[in-house]
């Protein structure tokens, strides 16, 4: 298997802005644009609930049967927790060749709003456990798919589908050539802020965007996380069990901390700059339970840590198995050698600005990385949206994956290659509406192994809408 260079090949002895629009533009020679339309799946496809099965390997067997009861919920949840299926999927389809910092698992719910250092809120991609570099389509197209799921799911017509996935690719392909002509430093300091996406926004998505930022940033994680987490036990700040979701490994006690999670934590500490040591080194560690995660990440061993600097000053870190990327198989290796330091790289190079938490480390047979568990994070609720809502969300998902891909430094290519036509955003969208498909044929495939008691699931109480 190759070793990737993140950085484009092509680049190297390309100078100007026209030798690499230029060099874009060839590439629809080689690999014309509407050769991304459309989706036909191979007579040697992979079974998909066998690919489930192969993503599970190495993960908690006793967390499998709720991730199985998560995916199968529906063909959108099935989709979030298919990242390895549509990767395969994807190993197929036509490329132009050149690769950014894909994130590598780009569906609608892994963006979304969060505070930077400095405590302003930005918009970007916040789930990067999959990132790689690999080709730029595949994140465009996991993207878009995945608005036509997620269209499907709340009731809304493939009309309604087609035109939002429209308005993202359209958005992506006239954001990045806006990005391209862009001064390199420019770029690189440039974010999604919440007064540019309410410029996509009618006046009453607007007011409700204004109150639910300003909601988030007066929480705290002593104020909110805290409470909700946290109790006090024998004289001492513990973290609650949550079942099937937050509970301490069996057979320690809340509050011991294991010689394993010391260790792995001293490592951590190592990766973050001697400022953010000092910082860190303020708090001490009081006590670390599983938490069960997502869709996708349900299984690996998933961790959060309860540390205090005093009574009422509690710091969260979460901290996330980081396994080989999805697209390992079909875009290459990584070039770091643990997937911990994979994952922080792709959020250093995809974001725009990064949790001063933000390290790795590695355990006996795992690597990890960490993070804050919460800090302003505002998850958007797609299960809550209406056709206009959907279409505003789509923009912001368009331009917001266009700046992450700008940031690799091949955006003048990828601007040649797209143009000023509607050439590209058409055949996404037919592909968009196939590939829809093609996932709801997978996850009646999963319900039916369900059924037949191959692939035992738990169900949880579902959330209403």
């Amino acid at each position: 298997m190759k070793m990737i260079d993140p950085v484009v090949p092509q680049l190297r002895n390309l100078r100007t802005y026209a030798e690499r629009y230029s060099a874009g533009k060839a590439l629809r020679e080689a690999c014309p644009r509407t050769t991304h339309a459309g989706w036909k799946a191979p007579a040697n496809r992979r079974d998909p609930v066998e690919l489930v099965v192969v993503s599970e390997k190495g993960r908690i067997p006793d967390l499998l049967p709720l991730r199985h009861g998560r995916m199968v919920r529906s063909a959108f949840t099935f989709y979030r927790g298919a990242a390895l299926t549509m990767a395969a999927d994807l190993g197929h389809t036509p490329s132009t060749g050149v690769h950014v910092q894909c994130c590598g698992d780009a569906h609608l719910c892994n963006f979304g709003g969060f505070a930077t250092p400095e405590r302003k809120v930005i918009f970007s991609i916040n789930d990067l456990d999959e990132t790689l570099p690999a080709p730029w389509e595949w994140n465009m197209k996991r993207l878009a798919a995945s608005f036509v799921v997620a269209c499907r799911d709340n009731g809304l017509q493939d009309d309604v589908a087609e035109d939002v996935v429209d308005s993202c690719v359209r958005t992506y392909r006239e954001s990045m050539s806006e990005f391209s002509q862009m001064k390199t430093l420019d770029l690189w300091y440039y974010a999604l802020e919440p007064e540019e996406l309410q410029r996509m926004c009618s006046f009453d998505l607007k007011k409700r965007m204004t109150k639910r930022i300003e909601e988030e940033k007066r929480k705290s994680a002593s104020e909110e996380i805290f409470p909700k987490l946290a109790e006090r036990q024998g004289g001492k700040h513990i973290i609650k069990d949550q079942l099937p979701t937050i509970f301490h490994a069996p057979g320690h006690t809340p509050g011991e901390i294991q010689r394993a999670v010391t260790a792995a934590f001293a490592k951590y500490r190592e990766t973050l700059s001697a400022s953010t040591q000092s910082l860190l080194d303020r708090y001490e560690i009081r006590d670390a339970a599983i938490k069960v995660v997502g869709i996708g990440s349900v299984g690996t061993a998933c961790w959060v840590l309860l540390l205090t600097a005093g009574e009422d000053d509690a710091l969260f870190l979460q901290i996330k198995e980081a396994r080989t990327s999805v697209l390992e198989p079909y875009a290459g290796r990584s070039l770091f050698p643990n997937h911990g330091q994979r994952v922080v790289n792709g959020y250093r190079v995809m974001q725009p600005s990064s949790d001063v938490f933000l390290g790795w480390t590695e355990g006996p047979k795992r690597h990890f990385f960490l993070r804050q568990l919460r800090d302003v994070k505002i998850s958007i609720r797609v299960e809550t949206f209406g056709r206009v809502e959907m279409d505003v969300y789509a923009k912001w998902c368009g331009r917001t994956l266009a700046l992450s891909h700008a940031r690799s430094g091949s955006s003048a290519m990828l601007s040649g290659y797209m143009g000023k036509s509607d050439a590209f955003d058409r055949a996404i969208v037919a592909f968009s509406l196939a590939y829809a498909d093609q996932n709801e044929k997978d996850h009646t495939a999963l319900n039916r192994a369900v059924r037949a008691g191959k692939v035992k699931a738990v169900f949880e109480e579902e959330k209403s809408k």
